[in-house]
């Protein structure tokens, strides 16, 4: 199972992890895995290439915690936001899909 925590403060989603294999099918063949992979990966990607918000991300085997960092610009925290959420809405469409079986997210107030 893949575990998910989006991590909060108030209404603001400051950062998240993900961990563990979905375990839907084969290394290489998990389509859940590969869609938990495309959204995070590319909300960290948005974060540091295109809006260079200097997220800390930590990246293992079976790992990925990204965490935005204190004082960035309104402007840029907003974008952050808008980038974060959208990662967000994602992972919900594939739980949505293939159930608490495969995937676990959880909300953790920082």
């Amino acid at each position: 199972m893949t575990r998910i925590e989006i991590f909060t403060a108030g209404k603001d989603i400051v950062g998240f992890a993900a961990a563990g294999h979905s375990g839907f099918a084969q290394y290489g063949e998990d389509i859940v895995c590969a869609a938990v992979s495309v959204l995070t990966q590319t909300a960290v990607i948005g974060l540091q290439e295109v809006l260079g918000a200097g997220a800390a991300v930590e990246i293992s085997e079976g790992l990925l915690k990204c965490t935005l960092p204190p004082g960035l610009p309104e402007v840029v925290w907003q974008q952050s936001q808008l980038i974060l959420k959208v990662m967000y809405a994602g992972l919900k469409a594939v739980f949505q899909e293939y159930g608490a079986e495969y995937l676990e997210i959880e909300e953790v107030e920082q």
